[in-house]
């Protein structure tokens, strides 16, 4: 079976991509896949070449070789039809260009709109919640198909990896999220909180969990920097050595270990401290108690989904506005983290607004010595997830189900 995909940023590559490429490979190792990366405000630019180390068998295409075959163009490799295109991450209307094209059944996951419900033959829901937006959307029931949330099976997979020398055991792991205006200014933010914890617990463990789809000179260039003012960050340097990658004070008393692969490191620590996102969904699959913060010191560099991104650009007034749309969207929701939102309380803690390292590290460390909570966090974050362990090959098994 020939299979078109298509995804965006590291999340969608690393937490969908991934663990349902791999079970179709398990069932069937001449499934034919091709991945289109579309263009997109989430994405790093170093998601094809991630994709390629993890799947050298598949076929891999950047944006600009979508936006080409989306144009009517011809490019080297790309087929001239498929058996399935399956959405996996970006705008909608990519995957419904690419159907257009390729022809085959057009599928999706977890999103579709009105406009789409005559597109996509099948449609896999993340639970049941989204059982009711897919079919709300048009589609007919027996078109949507409950499988479960991919994450938690790429999660639990890149968690069996070995663990890197530095891994914080027992101890704390930062992971300051993979887009670019997080790592310019909350691995500065971090880092300096980072600082004040190991300032009043030099003996604990802690290290940074850094994408792999992030390069480490975008991070040396955010540690060196400082961040914007309005972070109240200060700077330090990133120092390689043969033990490794590390973030390092500029007086060189204090360093932290820059580790790649987070999870497996997560699943031994004492505690996660990160933002919301995908992340929060895999830490949660692992039960590792975590903090959470949504800094809205700069408000106007945080990516949005559509064209509201763009406000900031606006000459004079773009800034502010871009600013009142943020803090207003982020005081629309009691929790900003997934599990928190499905749980229906705060099993992670959180802290949104304007925030200054210290306070940030002072709530984590009264988190680091809150014995009963870790406890029943961690128990109740694992439980959330549970049954949805297995998502990826009960959805490799419907897809190659799929009449060709």
């Amino acid at each position: 079976m020939r299979i078109a995909f298509t995804a965006n940023g590291p999340g969608e590559v690393a937490g969908w991509f991934r663990p349902l490429v791999r079970a179709l490979y398990e069932r069937e190792p001449a499934t034919d896949v091709h991945l289109f990366l579309v263009p997109d405000d989430y994405a790093t630019g170093n998601e094809a070449r991630m994709a390629r180390e993890l799947f050298p068998q598949a076929r891999v295409y950047e944006p600009r070789t979508y936006v080409a075959v989306a144009l009517g163009k011809k490019a080297e490799g790309v087929p001239a039809s498929v058996d399935v295109v399956q959405y996996l991450g970006g705008d909608l209307m990519h995957a419904a260009r690419l159907h257009k094209r390729f022809g085959g059944v057009a599928a999706t996951y977890k999103f579709s709109k009105p406009r789409y419900k005559t597109v996509f033959a099948r449609a896999y829901a993340v639970d049941e919640a989204n059982e009711r937006e897919l079919v709300a959307t048009g589609l007919e029931r027996d078109r949507v198909l409950l499988v479960g949330n991919l994450a938690i099976d790429g999660a639990l997979l890149e968690a069996q990896s070995p663990l890197e020398a530095g891994a914080p055991v027992g101890g704390l792991l930062v992971m300051p999220g993979s887009r670019g205006y997080e790592i310019e200014n909350l691995v500065p933010f971090f880092f300096t909180a980072a600082l004040r914890i190991q300032r009043e617990h030099p003996e604990l463990p802690i290290a940074f969990g850094i994408s792999p789809f992030t390069p480490l000179d975008r991070v040396r260039a955010a540690i060196e920097c400082g961040g914007v003012p309005a972070m109240f960050a200060q700077r330090g340097r990133l120092v390689e050595s043969p033990e490794g990658a590390f973030l390092e004070s500029l007086d060189a008393s204090v360093r932290f270990p820059i580790l790649r692969n987070a999870l497996a490191a997560a699943s031994r620590a004492r505690l996660a401290l990160t933002i919301p996102g995908t992340k929060c969904i895999e830490l949660a699959a692992l039960g590792v108690p975590t903090v959470a913060i949504t800094p809205l010191n700069a408000p106007e560099k945080i990516a949005f989904n559509g064209p509201l991104t763009y406000l900031d650009r606006i000459p004079l007034v773009g800034v502010p506005l871009k600013r009142a749309v943020a803090v207003g969207v982020s005081r629309r929701f009691v929790y900003h983290t997934q599990p928190n939102i499905d749980a229906r309380e705060m099993v992670m803690r959180e802290l949104h607004g304007a925030l200054t390292p210290g306070r940030v590290a002072r709530v984590t460390l009264d988190a680091l010595s809150d014995d009963d909570w870790l406890a029943s966090s961690g128990a109740r974050l694992r439980e959330l997830y549970r049954g949805h362990a297995g998502a990826a090959g009960r959805m490799a098994e419907s897809l190659l189900g799929l009449p060709k």
